[in-house]
Order: C-alpha cells, then structure tokens, then sequence
C-alpha cells in the first residue's frame, strides 16, 4: 500500500467512475483498476462494487475513504510546511469567502495582496457560510473569510473589521427623506432578503426582530444583486452591507441608502483557519491587509 494507491481510491470515491478517477489521477483507467485490485487484495478485502454503468463503495470501503482523506491530508501538510520554511509567504493558499462578501471584498484587497505578498499565489473559492467550514475542517481549503457569529468550534478565529448594515430603498421611498433610519422606522415595511443558507439572511432578520416589518412569502433572492435589482424595481426594502454599497455597487438612480442611527447593527467580518494549518504566516500576513482596508473604508 502507497500514497498513489490512497489517492487512485479517493478519486473513485469522489467520481464513482474509473474512467473519470483515472483522468483526475493522470493515470489510464487499467492502471488504476488495477492498482485498486492490489489494493484491495493487500488489505484482504473487497473496496470497490463493480456493476456495469454503476461503481460504489462497500461499508468497509467507505470507512476506508475517509481514513484515506486523512493520510493524504496529512501529506499535503507535510509538503506545505516544507514549502513553507523555505518560503512562508509563497507558494498557493486556498482562500473562499461567503457570497456576500467576496464580489465586494475583493476588488479593495486583491491589488494590496499582490503588493504585499508578491510570491503568494492565491486560489479563489466563494461557498456559503456551512459549506465554507466544511472544507476548511476537510482540508480543502486553507482559509475562510466570512461573518463570524457563526460555529467555529476546533477552529481559530480573527475578527478583522465591522460591517455596518444600510437600508435599501427605492429613491422614491417616504424612508428616503431621512439622514438616518431608526429601526423603528422600518415598522410596516416589506423587507426582501436573500434565500435560506445565507448568514446575511439571519444576520438581517436579527436586525428587525424588535419591530413589525413584513418580509415578502414569495421571493427570496440568490444574491445581494438579485435584491438591488428587486429594490430598484419598487419591491420593497432590504439591508445591505456597508462593503456592498461602495465604488461601483453605490447607488443608483432608482436605488438609494441610508445609514442607520448610531449606534448602526453591524456584522463582524472576520477569518477562520485549522490550527494545526502550515501557512499562518501567510494568514496572518492576509488578515492584516484585509483588516487595514476594511479600517479605511469605514473612516
């Protein structure tokens, strides 16, 4: 048994087809069922059910998986923390952020982050809220930029900036007359917000819970542009984010904002990573400009 053996029964796990394994692998499909076969009669037992136009796991097979994901992990940080010594602040890092951030985020910090780590080679991901700690805790990725408030439990945490949310309005809104909104002044408003998975989503429903605001039953948006375009259309009303309303998204024509009463609800912007990850340097390095540019916006 070897790493490449670990790393053939992985790729069928995660395709369930060989030919597709074996692509992924870069090996050619009699190779790798091949392998697999000694694999399996190494171990003395049966991995794989091979049916035709079907491939799954046995039970033992299964368990077998994840014990693989965990040496190949294993591996992969063996190989990171070389790199790492030679270079703390090269090679690649794994970087996803929630959908509500990165669209916004990213255009501030991208040209700082080639400036101040010009060997760091960054891999781009944009996951909702559970699904972004799902990879972190898997390996898939190595670092998560995101709403904290959230469970983060075995992992390490940085607060980097808060995120004061606005009110979104029609320009021909009563509300728009207004310097600064008072939540008790969204009383009777319809509220439009995005789908269920989004943090946002809770985060804003939070916001209102005090008053008597009527969120719509039959829309839910997929995208904080979905519900700029339905505001601007004279849907309703609905929070946005400070980071959202800035350079090219600020408003429109058809679309105002209006900062809340001090003191403003906010979100907490911060960082998540696995303790026992390689690459802290390089976090840290990107934590810091991404607090930095989040501090100047704000002030």
């Amino acid at each position: 048994m070897n790493i490449r053996d670990l790393q053939y029964l992985v790729a069928l796990a995660d395709t369930r087809h060989f030919g597709k394994a074996a692509e992924r692998t870069f090996v050619s499909q009699p190779t790798l069922s091949a392998q697999l076969k000694k694999l399996e009669d190494f171990l003395g037992a049966v991995l794989i059910e091979r049916q035709p136009r079907n491939v799954s796991l046995t039970a033992v097979g299964e368990q077998i998986v994840e014990r693989a994901r965990q040496v190949l992990r294993g591996c992969a940080d063996i190989e990171d923390l070389a790199k790492a010594a030679r270079d703390p602040l090269s090679g690649i890092l794994k970087v996803a952020l929630i959908p509500t951030l990165g669209p916004y985020l990213l255009p501030l910090i991208i040209a700082r982050l080639r400036k101040a780590l010009p060997q760091l080679q960054l891999m781009l991901y944009e996951y909702q809220t559970e699904t972004l700690l799902t990879a972190l805790r898997a390996g898939d990725i190595d670092l998560g930029i995101l709403a904290l408030g959230v469970n983060t439990e075995g992992l390490d945490t940085q607060s980097l900036g808060q995120d004061a949310f606005h009110v979104a309005m029609p320009n021909t809104h009563a509300l728009a007359k207004k310097t600064f909104i008072r939540r008790e002044d969204l009383a009777g408003q319809t509220l439009l917000l995005l789908e269920d998975g989004h943090c946002l989503r809770d985060q804003a429903l939070d916001v209102c819970a005090p008053i008597d605001i009527q969120e719509t039953s039959n829309f839910r948006a997929t995208s904080l542009e979905t519900l700029r375009q339905m505001v601007s259309a004279g849907y309703g009303i609905t929070l946005l984010p400070a980071v959202a309303i800035q350079g090219p998204f600020a408003a429109s024509k058809t679309l105002i904002t209006r900062p809340f009463e001090a003191p403003a609800p906010t979100r907490t912007i911060g960082s998540v990573w696995r303790r026992s990850s390689t690459r802290l340097d390089a976090i840290t390095a990107i934590n810091q400009v991404i607090a930095e540019t989040l501090e100047k916006q704000t002030h």
